[in-house]
């Protein structure tokens, strides 16, 4: 059973399907604090505000602004660098997971994916970061 202080963890989701948005959202809601957007540039917006999440899982292939432009933007900013990103996609081949870690991705899920998994992938990162025990 996940404590409130999992749940104050703050974990953006960044998804264009709204099938996949739903289940993200209802699996992760039990364990942590989610924020859904559709694609990269309202994230940036929503960063901008003022609002830091713990974490951001991205897909590659969301409108207005992909996945890897968003590692990217969020990469060379010295306010949000620091954010760790979990891409999540159904894009697997080596380059382009090589081309998202070297952008500064922390970690890649290929889709289909177990969400048991995701979690555990999360939480690791998570760890390494300082932001969860």
């Amino acid at each position: 059973m996940p404590t409130a202080e999992h749940r104050s963890i703050k974990i953006v989701i960044v998804e264009d399907d709204k099938f996949m948005q739903s289940i993200l959202q209802k699996y992760f809601a039990n364990s942590f604090s989610v924020e859904v957007f559709s694609d990269g540039f309202h994230v940036l917006s929503y960063l901008q505000e003022g609002n830091i999440p713990d974490l951001i899982v991205t897909d590659l292939n969301t409108p207005n602004l992909g996945g890897l432009a968003l590692i990217k933007q969020i990469k060379a900013s010295d306010f949000f660098s620091s954010i760790p990103i979990v891409v999540l996609s159904g894009e697997e081949s080596s380059e382009m997971i090589v081309t998202c870690l070297d952008a500064g991705a922390d970690d890649f899920v290929v889709k289909p994916f177990n969400p048991k998994e995701l979690e555990a992938r999360i939480k690791v990162v998570l760890r390494r970061t300082g932001n969860f025990l």
